[in-house]
């Protein structure tokens, strides 16, 4: 049995996924994401500098916890279904995150409709929340996807 998210027929606005994935993000996350993408914040990468922020500590690239939390839905909802990224609506941080932090995620579908311009997909909304071991939400975001049809030939899901 192949693993497969969601065709774009099987997804209802409303419904609500606790997804079952956990990560603790260590201090290795941080420094690697940072200098891959040359960021050079000193917030993410100098503790010494950090110790006279607000936060005391260095704090984790927030594009980091939105590619995380943006993954987390994968294997319930979209592997193998999804065409793409259309955008997102919004991205909020409401809480910071640091090492040690455990991030789980819940989804929402908040919308969809059928492509305008394509007969073999619909675009759904998803809204993810990415929350602390505290219940905190670290992220919230609204993610706008290309969704696949069902395919003619699939028998998936007939009685």
């Amino acid at each position: 049995m192949t693993m497969r998210g969601l065709w774009f027929e099987e997804f209802e606005v409303g419904a609500h996924y606790k997804h079952a994935l956990r990560r603790t993000i260590t201090e290795m996350d941080n420094v690697m994401f940072t200098s891959l993408t040359m960021n050079l914040a000193p917030i993410h990468l100098d503790e010494e500098y950090c110790k006279g922020t607000i936060h005391g500590q260095r704090v984790l690239n927030s594009l980091f916890t939105v590619a995380l939390i943006g993954a987390f839905h994968v294997p319930e909802l979209t592997m193998g279904t999804t065409l793409g990224n259309l955008g997102y609506d919004k991205i909020k941080f409401p809480h910071p995150v640091f090492h040690g932090d455990t991030l789980r995620a819940e989804t929402t579908i908040v919308d969809k409709r059928e492509s305008k311009t394509r007969d073999d997909s619909g675009i759904v909304w998803f809204e993810h929340l990415g929350l602390n071991q505290r219940d905190e939400v670290v992220v919230e975001m609204t993610r706008v996807g290309l969704m696949a049809r069902r395919p003619a030939d699939s028998n998936e899901g007939a009685a």
